[in-house]
């Protein structure tokens, strides 16, 4: 049972996220950042939020109205409770953007790009723009009237709006304008203009010349607006009244998802009350759900600025270039393999020895089969050509496409359309568990033996992504990991938990049991007076076990060094709970992304990768997969590379025991540590040797690995509580990861 003063170490997901939020936004402000990349994180700041209240917003709002009053585990806070948390809270993050943004304005206007300003145009200013307006604007709008004979339309998904009170003469009451910002036309117009460039907002030019667009109607006030729905997609039983395939139930789920319920509202400062309460009215909003802000409401024209002074050769402005490391040209990487393990990492080196060896294996005729996991992949995926090219060529070819990766089920529909035209297998997984591993297996046959190229990773197979996040892809021949693979693919083939695994870590059944077997053993370790320490690099953890369990190891001594970049639901420092619990969090040029957990101290330190964070829903929810690291040079890597971000003071942010996470600060006499940069030169001229050619039929040699020898970890395994017999309706909403 849990005990009161353990509420003390607990932060709320949601307050936690916020918080995360914040530290991208600071990026935006941070005169070590280069202005062209401050923009971006403005602009990315804003789109995490919209996610935010499309995915979590969404989530609690559904829950309120149903009378939903189920308390969250850790904080004890109810669905309505924590809304009534996060709204104050967005309000206060909002007010400290809408600066930050005005001074980034004001950097790139001394810069030379400059803001229009439509309320203070001079006259020549004045004319030039109701020109282009009434040229290039104006024949492109689809304005509409709000009346007793028209009706309210649907406002879409984070469109951008211009909303106007009307009133035409002799009218006894007024009327409601609308005009949509269509996506006919850029948002942001740039005109250069006398060695500088000025850039409009095509919103706020609607705004300015609304006057123009109603005819006799006198515009009485106006405002922008822009309204955000709830992304968590529900189902009604109805939909399986009929036989259909799960592909085509996703496309109607993902057309109804545009029309849900309205999570909040954006307006410009000073909106008119008579329009807010009116589009409060019809889109059943409270109050405390509006917002009022300076900054553009969609603030993707930060990319957009940041993209022109790009354009414009201002490349002091952004961080320097950094390419992906190739190898040197020789390098195979199916060949490399054969004798040693290897560990990529990505964004320090490049992906294309993985895509290589994959359009190898398409082409190999000892190759048999290729299966793949595939959660999130690029749009123009030179993966599924690969794919597509070994089925093409008579092999086996299976992909385990996860249909429900929110924000990118679209693509995955299309993708797995074209590998079933071209012959692959295609599954979509379970029905309760999201398919979230990253895993390759190639099978050969030379002989009568059969071989496996394993690959086990922390990221998706994304060429655009790994160009941008930190994740590691761990690659072995070793027959051992290749056979417990080849389980765990034909389980997801037929709907079946790992429920025992040896080199690897298999959510939901042995996964986060074993890691908190784990942290038994370093407590023990510590009460036995020896060294005991625990390293865990991962981008969220909210897992009540865990935390428990980490609050435990820490009242036993144990060292715990927790490097998490997002959401964090423990708070460290805590006297007499979490005293020997530091936790930071590093946020810059790359999205920090790979997890990492080692265990120990010294050579006996037991290191693993995996595809799964803490959250509730990675231990519990979703099919994750790691592997122990038994080879001592990659695990010697990448204590290596824990060790270089638990030293950075560029990058890093340490959480204090109120929440809080100050920037990490050097001392005076030290030098500048930055973990991102610092891996290039940590990675640099460590690709593998190419082994020499060996004669025909000279069997493989495998250089040697530590093998498990903890007699803890030989326990069994600790499986979770079998799920409740379900209704067909809770069956479907499991389906779709509710």
């Amino acid at each position: 049972m849990e005990q009161p003063h353990t509420r003390e170490i607990f932060i709320n997901r949601e307050l936690s996220w916020l918080e995360f939020n914040r530290r991208v936004l600071d990026l935006a402000k941070d005169k070590t950042v280069p202005v062209g990349e401050q923009l971006k994180f403005a602009a990315i700041y804003a789109s995490n939020l919209d996610e935010f209240f499309m995915v979590r917003v969404g989530s609690l709002y559904d829950r309120t109205l149903v009378g939903g009053d189920e308390k969250e585990n850790k904080t004890g806070m109810t669905p309505a409770q924590q809304l009534d948390a996060i709204m104050p809270k967005v309000a206060e993050l909002q007010q400290h953007c809408d600066k930050i943004v005005a001074k980034l304005y004001e950097n790139v206007g001394v810069l030379g790009y400059r803001r229009v300003d439509f309320a203070h145009l001079s006259k020549e200013a004045e004319h030039f723009w109701r020109k282009y307006f009434m040229q290039e604007i104006f024949p492109v709008l689809s304005p509409q009237i709000i009346d007793r004979r028209h009706p309210f339309p649907f406002l879409r998904n984070n469109e951008v709006y211009v909303g106007t009170i009307l009133k035409g003469k002799g009218d006894a009451q007024s009327s409601f304008g609308l005009v949509p910002i269509s996506t006919q036309f850029q948002r942001i117009i740039f005109v250069p203009s006398g060695g500088s460039v000025a850039f409009a907002l095509v919103e706020e030019m609607v705004e300015h010349f609304a006057g123009l667009i109603f005819g006799k109607n006198t515009v009485q006030s106006r405002c922008i607006f822009r309204v955000t729905r709830n992304a968590d997609i529900t189902v009604d039983e109805g939909m399986f009244d009929h036989d259909v395939d799960y592909r085509e139930i996703m496309s109607d789920l993902l057309k109804k998802r545009r029309k849900l319920a309205a999570v909040r509202l954006q307006t410009t400062p000073r909106a008119p009350a008579e329009i807010v309460g009116f589009l409060r009215e019809k889109l059943m909003l409270p109050a405390k759900q509006v917002f009022e802000q300076t900054t553009p409401l969609d603030m993707s024209i930060g990319f957009k600025i940041s993209a022109r002074i790009a354009q414009d050769g201002h490349t002091e402005l952004f961080y320097p270039v950094k390419r992906p490391m190739l190898p040197p040209p020789d390098f195979n990487l199916a060949r490399v393999v054969e004798t040693q393990d290897v560990l990529l990492s990505y964004p320090y080196q490049s992906i294309r020895p993985f895509i290589r060896m994959l359009n190898e294996a398409a082409q190999d005729p000892d190759v048999l089969s290729i299966k793949m996991t595939l959660y999130r992949v690029a749009h123009e995926s030179k993966i599924i050509e690969a794919l597509i090219s070994a089925a093409e060529n008579g092999k086996e070819v299976v992909a385990i496409v996860e249909l429900r990766a929110r924000f990118d089920e679209q693509n995955n529909i299309d993708f797995s359309k074209q590998l079933e035209e071209a012959g692959c297998t295609v599954i979509y997984g379970f029905e309760a568990y999201k398919i979230h591993s990253k895993l390759t297996l190639i099978t050969k046959k030379k002989g009568n033996q059969l071989h496996y190229i394993a690959q086990i990773g922390t990221g998706n197979y994304n060429e655009k992504t790994s160009e941008q996040y930190t994740d590691l892809s761990f690659i072995t021949t070793d027959l051992g990991i290749g056979s417990e693979l080849a389980t765990v693919f034909n389980n997801l083939a037929i709907e079946r938990l790992t429920e025992h695994a040896g080199n690897l870590l298999v959510a939901p059944l042995c996964f986060k049991s074993v890691l908190m077997q784990e942290m038994d053993a370093e407590i023990e370790a510590k009460r036995m007076g020896k060294d005991a320490r625990i390293i865990l690099k991962c981008n969220s953890i909210s897992d009540k076990d865990i935390i428990e369990k980490i609050s435990e190891a820490s009242c036993a001594g144990v060292s715990v060094q927790m490097i998490v970049r997002g959401i964090c639901c423990i708070k460290a420092g805590v006297p007499g709970l979490t005293e020997n619990v530091t936790v930071r969090s590093i946020v810059g040029r790359y999205l920090e992304h790979e997890r990492v957990y080692a265990f120990g101290c010294g050579q006996d330190t037991r290191v693993y990768i995996a595809s799964g964070d803490f959250l509730t829903r990675n231990t519990e929810r979703r099919v994750e997969v790691g592997v122990r690291i038994q080879d001592r040079r990659i695990a010697g890597e990448l204590l290596q590379m824990l060790d270089l971000q638990l030293r950075d003071n560029v990058n890093a942010r340490e959480m204090q025991p109120d929440g809080t996470y100050p920037k990490v600060k050097p001392a005076p006499d030290a030098s500048r540590v930055d973990s991102q940069l610092g891996m290039y030169d940590m990675l640099a001229g460590t690709w593998p040797a190419m082994p020499a050619p060996r004669p025909a039929g000279e069997p493989v040699r495998r250089a040697p690995t530590a093998r498990r020898h903890a007699a803890a970890l030989q326990q069994p395994q600790r499986r979770p509580a079998a799920p409740r017999p379900q209704t067909l309706l809770g069956r479907l909403r499991n389906l779709l990861g509710r």
